[in-house]
């Protein structure tokens, strides 16, 4: 099977999807292109994409749409080329989980350069398991029903989840056992690398011991482990 890492280039501007998708290919990846959402989808289905160059500005469904789809049903990252213009499609498209950006016009070098950085955050981070659409999983007392995004407690009572919570427990959910950076953890419910002094992951696993816990200070879900990051204990069972 070939390894090399498998590129979706996405631009309804011919003159710009076809040298790149050349470009990376003399520079040791393999490349496919689409114009337009449908042709991205349709690729997406019957190849093993590894990453995807999305344009932000396309006609009919646009870049954020499929990449708010992306995030919502894969772990395939997605780099984003936007306009000047486009400030505020480049932070809503970084919300939803888009790993990077970059401004048209650009140097193919960078995006090469930053296509190479996000592959090799992406296979540093533990594969999830199967999830099944509409999954129920139980842990601990609490049932999250992740078609209706809902925490339900051993009485049968919804607890409300942010956003951010959500995915974090979702993460969590899909690969416990496995201890996880707090630039992993961002990266899979962000979509982007931490900083040094990044507090978002801490911050956010201490919001969600709030939830689940019976003692937050003193957890037994979601444990620290020291120069690690983060460890989900529990044991998952999925329900039909």
């Amino acid at each position: 099977m070939d390894s090399t890492p498998h590129i979706l280039v996405v631009d309804d501007e011919r003159e710009i999807r076809e040298p790149l998708a050349k470009y990376l290919a003399r520079n040791g990846l393999r490349a496919t292109i689409a114009a337009n959402a449908g042709d991205a989808r349709k690729e997406l289905k019957t190849s093993a994409i590894d990453l995807v160059v999305l344009d932000i500005m396309m006609p009919g469904e646009d870049g954020l749409s499929l990449c708010r789809h992306l995030r919502e049903t894969t772990d395939i990252p997605v780099i984003l080329l936007t306009a000047m213009a486009e400030d505020t499609d480049r932070v809503i498209g970084l919300e939803i989980g888009a790993d990077d950006y970059l401004t048209k016009p650009f140097n193919p070098r960078e995006l090469l350069a930053r296509i190479r950085a996000v592959l090799r955050r992406a296979r540093s981070i533990p594969r999830p398991r199967e999830a099944a659409a509409g999954e129920r999983l139980k842990f601990g007392g609490w049932v999250l029903d992740t078609n209706r995004r809902e925490l339900i407690d051993s009485d049968g009572v919804a607890a409300p989840l942010s956003t951010a919570e959500f995915k974090l427990l979702s993460t969590f959910l899909r690969r416990p056992g496995l201890v996880l950076s707090r630039e992993q953890l961002l990266d899979l419910t962000s979509g982007r690398a931490a900083d040094v002094f990044d507090r978002t992951i801490d911050n956010q696993v201490s919001r969600l011991r709030r939830k689940i816990e019976a003692d937050p200070k003193d957890p037994v879900l979601v444990k620290t482990v020291w120069g690690g990051g983060y460890m989900f204990t529990a044991d998952v069972e999925e329900l039909s």
